[in-house]
């Protein structure tokens, strides 16, 4: 494909492209297109958004995001100002969801001190990121203020709690709508693989990291935020039924559109690693004192583990 934008390094990712079916790399057309020279698909940019969503994979994903949607604007998900969205994660101008966005921005420090900052130092020039799972952008748009090149890959495009709302940012990433087990790049291309509170949507976790570790470059790294994790899978389980309950009582619907795994085990992750070759390393950020002592409650009072939300990071895959 010609790098024909190589001034702007976040134009310049979609240089790389690849196809969703077959994964040649994409040839650029016009402007606001591209085409696979393999199997003649097609692929446009519209309202800014990138469609490289395989035509036959759309139908698979429709009740999934017709579902997500509903619940997302039922709950009042979103803004019609910049400034909403250019807080987040450390402030919800909104006032509907201060206490979820407080438990983001923790995990986001924590990524930023733990994994980002060292990376950077390390490198010493802007590095390639890949947010998957991205929503609204939040994430994409701190990182791109760091100077970073990075591609927003999510499913969901419409403006209040999509890749549509990009438009609200002022530093600039490049949205893609895909599936995180199609990844429509070339093998190899960014630095940083990051699920933003989007793992545990994935129905097979194995394809997810093997996916996601092609597109790694060698010294790579994936990140997993905010993806609920438990010592019992039996917790996990009891989660899952307690949502669909819920949703099914608010909404008409429990919400279960697509095999998700849910949530994740340390002893699953621990069988993912050795499977794929991936190293983990876990950290715990502090929720604060309530949050600490939320499990030695729930064994006083009889109930299901608590889930944890780490910073998990994953190198060395193979």
């Amino acid at each position: 494909m010609p790098n024909d934008e190589a001034a702007s390094p976040v134009e310049a990712l979609s240089a790389h492209f690849a196809c969703p079916g077959c994964r040649s790399p994409l040839a650029r057309t016009s402007p606001t297109s591209v085409r696979c020279p393999q199997d003649g698909m097609e692929f446009q940019r519209v309202d800014g958004i990138w469609g490289l969503l395989a035509p036959e994979r759309k139908p698979y994903f429709d009740r999934f995001i017709r579902e997500y949607e509903a619940i997302r604007r039922a709950e009042g998900r979103g803004s019609q100002t910049d400034n909403y969205y250019r807080a987040l994660p450390f402030e919800d101008r909104s006032g509907r969801f201060a206490g979820d966005w407080r438990i983001r921005a923790i995990s986001f420090r924590a990524f930023l001190r733990e994994v980002l900052e060292p990376f950077e130092g390390r490198r010493n020039a802007p590095l390639k990121v890949l947010d998957l799972g991205a929503g609204n952008g939040w994430l994409s748009y701190r990182l791109a203020q760091r100077g970073h090149a990075v591609a927003a890959v999510d499913l969901g495009v419409n403006r209040e709690d999509g890749l549509g709302a990009h438009v609200h940012y002022d530093a600039g990433f490049l949205p893609v709508q895909a599936e995180y087990d199609r990844v429509p790049f070339v093998d190899g291309l960014f630095d940083l693989a990051i699920f933003n509170a989007s793992f545990h949507y994935s129905p097979d976790y194995r394809t997810t990291l093997a996916e996601a570790a092609r597109v790694l470059a060698p010294e790579g790294q994936l990140v997993i935020l905010d993806t609920p994790v438990y010592h019992d899978p039996r917790s996990g389980l009891e989660m899952i039924r307690e949502r669909q309950a819920r949703f099914l009582r608010a909404y008409g619907f429990p919400s279960d559109a697509l095999p998700s795994e849910n949530y994740l085990t340390y002893g699953r992750l621990e069988e993912l690693g050795s499977g794929l070759g991936i190293r983990w390393r876990l950290s715990r950020p502090f929720y604060g004192a309530r949050w600490a002592i939320r499990p030695w409650l729930a064994r006083l009072r009889r109930r299901r583990e608590p889930a944890a939300f780490l910073v998990i990071v994953g190198g060395g895959a193979v």
